[in-house]
């Protein structure tokens, strides 16, 4: 007979929604239980952002090694390096394992209940957990906060369970480097990826339904990541569409209809994500659907009274930025604040090579929502920071986009070497209702990259400083 324990907030799934979520709605005095089979922090602890990232870094400092030993520079030579990837690998999973245990302390100390295991529900505000032992928990909730994320799209014809098909977290669990990489996707997560690769020494080519890359941005955003992509001999097959494996890689039919094969001993799949809805009871809870995703309102609140979903499950953008704050927003709701979850823009990075950001609209999108716009667009070129970094000759910039008439700030994106980092400002300007103005009057550090924000306010406003008007 299992045991049975009762709670005020039940949350199911330990990621960047739900953990949060967990720790302020125990701050708060509710009591809290948190299950989680996957590890805390989730997909993007574990699996996917931060262990990315630190690949990422990984190659890039290989790659600038690499320069400096086939071309010296900055009075800098050095013999040519060695990639180790599973000594590379065991460190990023020792970064990730200070990481998660940081969470786990994190809940201890706000008082939240953690119980490592599945969770399946039988009604509503009823689950029962099998722990990892096999031992059963079953749980009753005066309030559940379902945030169980999303997991990769799989192709049928590239099954995972194939030994040369990886998917992304199998890319970051590699011990060896193979020779040759095929990616199946050149969206963020495929690009981020298979640009480290290639800087690790790997032969990759893409292979894209579309026939541009990172389609969620402007031609003139991604124009320097092409760049990059030719200049480092990375193949990219557009409006391509991939068929299956062959005997040394993969077959896939070109834009003019034509089958082409390539070689490859490794196959990313990187199409997407989708939420994680299925084997844990969804269909016994009585909330409404929107497609894949469970309906919420602007509380993330469902169709069943005292059920509230964030993250992945809830629908785009899939950012693990966007569940923390919706999950602290519930949990402040739980607690008796009021609260709504209506951001007036939700920032977004791509951690290619160079760096993508974007906040608000493009000039496009406002143009398509009937705004009268102004744009000021500041080269990177043109600013001693990114220049002292060896940036700027890569063709980053950063762009602002303007209501013409009063001068409200509707968008702003950059494309350059370290330009994520600014996307902490960009998102507060949008937030805050910033206009031009405000931005061209503050006075920001020198040297430091965001000049070139305030640079960008002044073009707009015809008064630019360091380059013509």
């Amino acid at each position: 007979m299992s045991k049975t324990k009762h709670t005020d907030v039940l949350i199911i799934g330990g990621g960047p929604a739900g953990y949060p979520c967990a720790i302020r709605a125990a701050q708060l005095g509710l009591g809290v239980i948190l299950v989680d089979k996957s590890g805390l922090g989730g997909t993007c602890l574990n699996r996917g952002c931060i262990p990315s990232k630190a690949v990422i870094h990984a190659a890039s400092r290989f790659a600038e090694i690499s320069d400096h030993a086939s071309t010296p520079a900055m009075g800098i030579s050095c013999a040519k390096p060695k990639v180790d990837m599973k000594a590379l690998t065991s460190w990023k999973d020792d970064l990730v394992g200070k990481l998660t245990s940081g969470v786990g302390m994190l809940l201890k100390s706000a008082g939240a209940e953690v119980l490592n295991g599945w969770a399946e529900f039988s009604d509503a505000k009823t689950c029962t957990v099998t722990l990892q032992d096999g031992e059963a928990v079953t749980i009753k909730a005066q309030n559940v906060v379902l945030a169980t994320g999303s997991t990769e799209v799989e192709l049928p014809f590239l099954p995972f369970s194939d030994e040369r098909v990886i998917s992304s977290t199998g890319a970051l669990e590699l011990d060896k480097l193979p020779k040759t990489l095929a990616v199946v996707g050149a969206g963020y997560i495929g690009l981020e990826l298979g640009i480290a690769f290639a800087k690790l020494g790997v032969k990759v080519s893409f292979i894209e339904a579309l026939d541009r890359i990172l389609p969620l941005y402007d031609v003139a955003m991604t124009r320097p990541v092409s760049r990059w992509l030719k200049t480092h001999g990375v193949d990219m097959h557009l409006s391509s569409k991939a068929k299956g494996l062959t005997k040394t890689g993969i077959e896939f039919e070109d834009k003019d209809g034509k089958v082409q094969e390539i070689a490859a001993e490794k196959v990313l799949v990187a199409v997407g994500r989708k939420p994680v809805t299925a084997g844990w009871g969804l269909e016994n809870m009585g909330v409404d659907m929107d497609g894949p995703f469970v309906r919420v309102d602007d509380q993330c609140a469902t169709a069943m009274r005292g059920v509230y979903a964030i993250g992945d499950l809830i629908g785009e953008p899939m950012l693990a930025h966007k569940g923390t704050a919706q999950g602290e927003m519930v949990a402040e709701i739980l607690a008796g604040h009021r609260a709504r979850f209506d951001p007036v823009a939700i920032p977004a990075v791509c951690f290619t090579e160079p760096e993508i950001v974007g906040v608000g609209l493009t000039p496009d999108e406002a143009k398509a929502a009937g705004e009268d716009v102004i744009t000021g667009k500041f080269p990177l070129a043109a600013l001693g920071k990114a220049l002292s970094m060896q940036g700027g000759s890569d063709g980053g910039f950063v762009r602002v986009t303007a209501r013409k008439s009063d001068h409200v700030i509707l968008g702003i994106h950059a494309v350059g070497a370290h330009v994520a980092e600014l996307s902490g400002e960009f998102a507060l300007a949008l937030e805050m209702g910033a206009r031009l103005e405000d931005i061209a009057g503050t006075i920001h550090v020198h040297p430091t990259l965001s000049e070139g924000f305030a640079e960008s306010a002044m073009a707009a406003l015809g008064q630019p400083l360091h380059i013509k008007a």
